[in-house]
């Protein structure tokens, strides 16, 4: 009861000090109305205050003007993108054609598989490397073929990497990374691949250097995969079909970044 009738009459002191410096308040804004709390007014009485509206403090975020001028760049690239034919090209398949093609939007990969023998083979096709005749001159490489010991220099051709798995069952698998360009294929290099997961992978031997290994046996290798499907006609095909994939991917890429800027 004593803490109770001490905090009224510390209600009752404060209230003639909150009333004047309302009332200073009210004769600088006559325009504003005063709401005077009586001592009287409980906590659960419903009393109106005059809060400033929420607009006061926010405003509408706006982006800078560097987003519209990449959005301009951006929407002037799918034009031109758009314009091209190669974006909604669809590539003929070849007679004879002795891969399935498993090409998902989004990838920068397409899968090839067939089944040869009791073999199972499966082929990554990575996105080609494009030249475009403008390359600078320390992209191009010496021709050693020259008999005279006088060095002609060649462009860089387009190329398309291919990995090439080969497996029988169960057993270990037999892995070839390729290169494949208009005129000719390379094997840039050869393992044989457990199939099984192992700590020590990255120290198992997997051979000599593929251009180490003697002339005779790599040409008999050449003639392996060339019997497996991995000739000139189908990585000529894949050439194609690899450049149109990745305008399309490009264009599909542009416009997700369209609208990411945009949200």
């Amino acid at each position: 009861m004593a803490f109770s009738a001490a905090l009224r009459r510390a209600a009752s002191a404060a209230a003639p000090v909150a009333i004047r410096f309302l009332w200073r308040g009210h004769h600088a804004n006559r325009s504003t109305p005063i709401h005077i709390l009586s001592p009287r007014t409980t906590i659960g009485d419903r009393t109106a205050f005059p809060f400033p509206s929420a607009a006061c403090f926010s405003s509408a975020a706006k982006k800078p003007a560097s987003d519209a001028d990449l959005l301009r760049v951006i929407e002037s690239e799918i034009k031109c993108s758009e314009e091209s034919d190669d974006h909604d090209r669809v590539e003929e398949v070849p007679d004879g054609f002795p891969f399935e093609i498993q090409d998902e939007k989004g990838m920068n990969i397409v899968t090839l598989k067939r089944s040869f023998q009791g073999e199972n083979i499966e082929v990554i096709v990575s996105m080609p490397s494009l030249v475009t005749g403008e390359e600078p001159d320390h992209d191009r490489v010496p021709d050693d073929d020259i008999e005279d010991g006088d060095q002609e220099e060649r462009p860089v051709q387009s190329s398309v990497p291919l990995t090439v798995n080969i497996s029988k069952g169960n057993g270990p698998s037999l892995e070839f990374s390729c290169t494949a360009y208009a005129d000719e294929i390379t094997i840039d290099s050869m393992s044989v691949r457990e199939n099984k997961e192992s700590d020590d992978e990255m120290l198992t031997y997997e051979g000599p250097d593929f251009n180490d290994l003697d002339e005779n046996l790599q040409k008999a290798f050449h003639k392996y995969l060339e019997m497996r499907g991995i000739s000139p006609m189908t990585t000529n095909f894949l050439h194609e079909y690899m450049i149109n994939k990745d305008s399309r991917e490009y264009l599909w890429w542009l416009k997700n970044l369209k609208q990411f800027i945009q949200n």
